[in-house]
């Protein structure tokens, strides 16, 4: 024989409401007005119109690129390409430097994306930090680089007293530390508790084993948005391989190579370059030629971006805004 245990009248009551709440919210859920279906209808149309504005001009270069010169001049090309050709990659990529300058775009993003984002980060890092005597006075100084230049000569007269001209650590020394990309870091590190340094310091830790083991995990997302920054700089930067390093071919860089040949096409008939290669390829033209060099230096950026988008968001939005 079994004993009931008796529920109080309060258990009870509250059992009821819960199930009456419930059965609400399933109720609210499963009804949409037509207002609600009107603004999800509208909503959707616009993100499909938003997404094809966005992707068409890239799907259009990429037709161009792959279409036969003479035949683009017609027009009419849209999204796939009218006359199918290799000839516009062929005639850049036919160039004697392009391994050359792609090998040093390559290892100028490389090696400048991560010894930026780390120093950029453990500078950031001592600024933020609330017992350092002259946070203020060295953020205001750097703000000012923001705004103020030396000019070109004068950097150039430095560069060259300093050994950086026709050498590869001139694109990597200089643009070592960014104001802007500091400032973003600093922002974000200040969000984080003081207690989790505070807590290290006590078991022993020092500044820079605070810094490689609890600040930088922690700060993965703005980390990550600034490297998708500095890559991007790195990567489309020709005008300091013109400026310090035109004179040697073995440190030009992949943009620089592209510029001159589309400078070269562009200007046909002028140069021997521009008549050489219409001459071994016959049917490349100025805008073919633009268009396979747009897509072949936008590739590598854009597969390394949706690796970063996760973060990029969240590291941009939480590092840039501080309440």
């Amino acid at each position: 024989m079994t004993r009931r245990t008796k529920v109080p009248e309060e258990i009870h009551h509250e059992i009821k409401d819960a199930k009456y709440i419930g059965n609400g919210k399933k109720s609210m859920l499963s009804r949409r007005t037509t207002g609600d279906i009107i603004f999800d209808t509208i909503n959707l149309i616009i993100m499909i119109l938003f997404t094809v504005v966005t992707l068409y001009p890239l799907l259009n270069t990429v037709a161009v690129s792959l279409n036969d010169g003479t035949d683009a001049l017609r027009g009419g090309i849209h999204l796939l390409p009218r006359m199918f050709t290799w000839d516009n990659y062929k005639a850049v990529l036919r160039k004697e430097l392009m391994p050359r300058a792609a090998l040093i775009s390559v290892l100028r993003t490389v090696i400048g994306t991560v010894s930026s984002t780390f120093v950029t980060a453990l500078l950031a890092y001592v600024i933020s930090r609330k017992n350092f005597v002259l946070k203020k006075q060295l953020s205001l100084l750097y703000v000012v680089t923001m705004y103020v230049s030396g000019g070109l000569i004068p950097v150039f007269l430095v560069y060259k007293s300093l050994g950086l001209t026709n050498s590869f650590w001139v694109y990597i020394l200089p643009g070592m530390v960014s104001a802007f990309n500091m400032l973003v870091i600093r922002t974000y590190m200040n969000g984080l508790p003081e207690s989790l340094s505070e807590s290290a310091e006590i078991d022993g830790a020092g500044h820079f084993t605070i810094f490689i083991k609890i600040i930088f995990p922690l700060c993965m997302p703005v980390i990550a948005t600034v490297a998708l920054f500095t890559a991007v700089g790195q990567w489309n930067s020709w005008f300091d391989a013109m400026l310090y390093n035109r004179m040697s071919d073995d440190l030009t860089t992949l943009q620089y190579e592209l510029m001159k040949l589309l400078s070269a096409v562009t200007t046909s008939g002028k140069g021997q370059t521009a008549q050489s290669m219409e001459h071994a390829s016959g049917m490349v033209t100025p805008t073919s030629v633009r268009a396979a060099a747009t897509v072949i230096t936008s590739l590598p950026i854009i597969c390394l971006y949706p690796f970063l988008q996760k973060y990029f968001v969240a590291g941009l939005t939480i590092g840039g805004v501080k309440e």
